[in-house]
């Protein structure tokens, strides 16, 4: 098939990347416009910077719904697939491609649309997620499902051992929809439930901070879907304390208060329970274990972080 492929971030270059190996034809891809970085300097998007590698031709529009519709049906496409593009698509776009547009979710739809649902199923202690292919509608992950895969959320994982397992999911369930679309043996699209939907929006540097008076699993999974960005952070002496690594632990007291400073532990009581901060880092600062911390940062039993 004549594909379109429309993605911008690091998630969506397991689709592409699939694609790419794939009997498929990927004609070009689109992506969001070169934004200022750093410095000044000029950012591609990681999606541009794949293409770009592999000679496939990129296409780039501010509003692709008002500069693109020209362009895409020049390209004779069979079928679009987008996976985190970042734009609304219009009816005119999506009554392009004969064989529609389909997008590759990161959530189990209709729960967590929007543009973070990784980390926000993480935040919310959420124990199973998995990805969606589904029929891209106008509006905001509101299209038809067409297949999806669970999976569950282990102990351990953080928003980036979740990206990359959701990605690599992703990529999987899009080539089985594609090959059965080609076979015609696609199952019955299923219209979404509206009254189960949830909508979490964009993840934002504040919500890395920590909230002390929320319970210890609440910090906890907190900091699993702030891990590895935005980071989550505290305050200690009026300084910006950046969070690595946290453990639930067993003790009370007021919100933020420090309950052990040690060679043992750095134990902050929460609004219900205790954590273990185990690596800390102030900013600008390399990060280290709580022992070394502790022994160029003098925190005394009692105070207050927050």
């Amino acid at each position: 098939m004549r594909i379109v492929f429309m993605g911008t971030p690091d998630f969506a270059l397991f689709s592409l990347k699939a694609l790419t190996e794939s009997k498929h034809d990927v004609v070009v891809v689109v992506t969001q416009p070169d934004r200022p970085g750093n410095r000044g300097v000029t950012v591609c998007s990681p999606v541009k910077k794949f293409a770009a590698e592999r000679g496939i031709p990129v296409l780039q529009y501010e509003k692709i719904g008002r500069d693109g519709a020209d362009d895409l049906r020049s390209l004779d496409a069979d079928i679009y697939v987008t996976a985190a593009f970042g734009q609304i698509l219009t009816r005119e776009i999506i009554d392009i491609p004969p064989y529609g547009i389909i997008n590759v979710h990161a959530s189990l739809l209709p729960k967590y649309r929007g543009s973070s649902p990784i980390q926000w199923a993480l935040i919310n202690g959420e124990t199973e997620t998995g990805v969606t292919v589904m029929r891209t509608a106008v509006g905001l992950d509101t299209g038809n499902i067409l297949l999806s895969k669970r999976i569950d959320i282990l102990p351990e994982d953080t928003a980036g051992s979740l990206f990359d397992k959701l990605g690599a999911l992703g990529a999987e369930t899009l080539m089985e929809y594609l090959d059965m679309a080609e076979a015609g043996t696609c199952p019955s699209e299923i219209p979404q439930d509206e009254n189960r939907s949830t909508y979490f929006p964009m993840l934002k540097k504040s919500d890395g901070l920590i909230d002390w008076t929320a319970g210890s699993k609440s910090i906890f999974d907190k900091f699993r879907g702030v891990t590895p960005w935005p980071g989550a952070y505290t305050f200690l002496h009026g300084k910006t304390v950046k969070v690595h690594e946290v453990k639930i632990a067993s003790g009370s007291g007021t919100p933020g208060e420090v309950l052990i400073a040690d060679k043992s532990r750095l134990t902050v009581a929460c609004g219900d329970g205790a954590v273990d901060l185990i690596e800390l880092q102030f900013e600008g600062k390399k990060r280290m274990n709580f022992a070394d911390f502790l022994n160029g940062n003098k925190i005394a039993v009692g105070e207050v972080l927050g």
